[in-house]
């Protein structure tokens, strides 16, 4: 690298936005290409010890460089083009590049085309970097398994220290606070990308089911499966998700993204989002649970929102606690899931059911099997075919606490507009109802671990939860760099 990117990486990029590198690139102070190389080089420094990047798309910067010329063509396709973003290891690309779900079995597999949303992403002309490390099988493998360790790529750690990194998209958000990208794609069943957002001191959005494609990612869930954008700034990830929202004739529940058609996404970002905006706080979901300095942080977050303008509507009571909706859906929707897209791959990929990954750890156990696989053995006895009764009891009890009773009754009675959550606490019930949630950075511990607040809102409410987490981020002004 010359001495112009190595000063501009250790002054500039750290830190830098996607409009910042916008302005760059338009005014030809530095080029896709040039952005991409110093991502690779930071990569390179970082990774040995966060081990957040699994590997990188040997066709990035000849991506980048087309880019580049189209630029100076005159072409420029969003504020994401020439921008490098890094996915997590359960999305398909038609490139390159492995798509393994972090497990050893499915090591030497390559997907044949992109998925739907690596699709949208390419359009807009980002940079696909590479690929991150993820917990493995979406945390799904075992009972005792450790936030972001996977057989192929090994733990990620938590670049603020030796803190909980959060899964599953632990390299995902690992590697965005560390900088090795400008934004992340991860994926969330119930707390994926909130809880590691908020253990990295990052804004991730946890969409709507429905607002972006599940097409091309390997599956956990049927119903609450989605993927969004992880990043430093609420600015950034609203970027990113407007540009991959959109109907996909392969997954139904899509139809539904057209009621984003036209939307502004950086018009939401508005400082005063908050005034007259009623907030409701759900104490009893989270008080026994986190720290007295934790709920200290949390008031203060609190006070925060009030000074913005909001009225908080305090102790509302949800109904249900999170652990009354327990797992038994996704027990049953994973085989199935699972199955379904192994089914579709290559015959050439060996790896064709549940039960062959689970033959192939047994076969390999000092490798695969450090956590054990009790989780992966349990789905297997499942009928993988949706028809026990325990499943349909399951599946309608959770939209119903979830949905009905915890989180449309509280929007409705309490007349509120959204709810706040310290940390990941109360992620199951977006999960489980399918609605969005936004986590963005509020403070630190004494000992330096983020600190995050959650915004809940209702179906396809993503425009205003932008705005309302721009407004506290820009107050709170809260993120500061490991």
């Amino acid at each position: 690298m010359n001495r112009k990117l190595g000063e501009v990486q250790q002054v500039w990029l750290e830190e830098a936005t996607i409009r910042q590198m916008q302005e760059r690139m338009s005014s030809d102070d530095l080029t896709s290409e040039e952005l991409t190389v110093m991502y690779m080089k930071m990569i390179s420094e970082k990774n040995r010890n966060i081990n957040a990047v699994l590997e990188l798309n040997p066709q990035a910067l000849q991506i980048a460089r087309s880019l580049d010329a189209e630029r100076r063509s005159g072409i420029v396709r969003s504020l994401l083009h020439g921008i490098p973003v890094l996915l997590k290891d359960n999305m398909d690309t038609g490139d390159g590049m492995h798509t393994s779900c972090g497990s050893l079995a499915m090591k030497n597999y390559y997907a044949e085309e992109d998925a739907f949303l690596v699709k949208k992403l390419r359009e807009a002309g980002a940079v696909i970097l590479g690929k991150t490390n993820m917990t493995e099988w979406a945390n799904f493998m075992s009972d005792r398994m450790r936030n972001g360790w996977s057989s192929r790529g090994g733990q990620v750690n938590n670049p603020y220290g030796l803190f909980d990194v959060g899964g599953s998209s632990s390299g995902a958000a690992a590697a965005i606070a560390a900088n090795m990208a400008a934004v992340s794609i991860g994926t969330e069943t119930s707390g994926s990308i909130i809880n590691p957002s908020a253990q990295n001191s990052l804004v991730g959005i946890k969409p709507t089911v429905g607002a972006i494609s599940r097409s091309g990612i390997i599956p956990l869930s049927f119903t609450q499966d989605t993927p969004g954008p992880i990043a430093r700034t609420v600015e950034d990830s609203a970027i990113t998700f407007g540009l991959m929202v959109g109907h996909d004739e392969n997954d139904p529940v899509t139809k539904g993204a057209g009621r984003f058609d036209g939307i502004d996404w950086l018009s939401m970002l508005d400082t005063s989002s908050l005034e007259g905006k009623r907030i409701g706080i759900a104490r009893s979901i989270f008080a026994r649970e986190i720290s007295t300095e934790r709920k200290e942080k949390f008031e203060e977050a609190l006070h925060r929102l009030k000074s913005l303008g909001a009225e908080l509507v305090d102790d509302i009571d949800l109904g249900t606690m999170e652990d009354d909706l327990g797992y038994d859906v996704l027990l049953y929707e994973f085989k199935a899931a699972l199955n379904e897209y192994l089914g579709q791959t290559p015959m050439t990929n060996p790896i064709r059911t549940l039960s062959d990954i689970i033959e192939f750890n047994k076969e390999h156990a000092e490798e695969t099997l450090a956590f054990g696989q009790v989780m992966l053995e349990k789905v297997d006895r499942t009928s993988g075919t949706l028809t026990e009764p325990e499943y349909i009891e399951a599946l309608l009890r959770n939209r119903h606490l979830a949905g009905e009773l915890a989180l449309d009754r509280a929007f409705d009675e309490h007349k509120i507009d959204v709810l706040v959550f310290p940390q990941d606490h109360g992620c199951s019930f977006s999960a489980a109802a399918g609605y969005p949630a936004i986590t963005v950075p509020s403070s630190f511990t004494n000992e330096g671990e983020p600190f995050c607040i959650t915004l809940c809102g209702k179906a396809f409410s993503e425009p205003e939860l932008v705005g309302y987490a721009y407004a506290f981020e820009q107050s709170a002004k809260a993120r500061r760099k490991p």
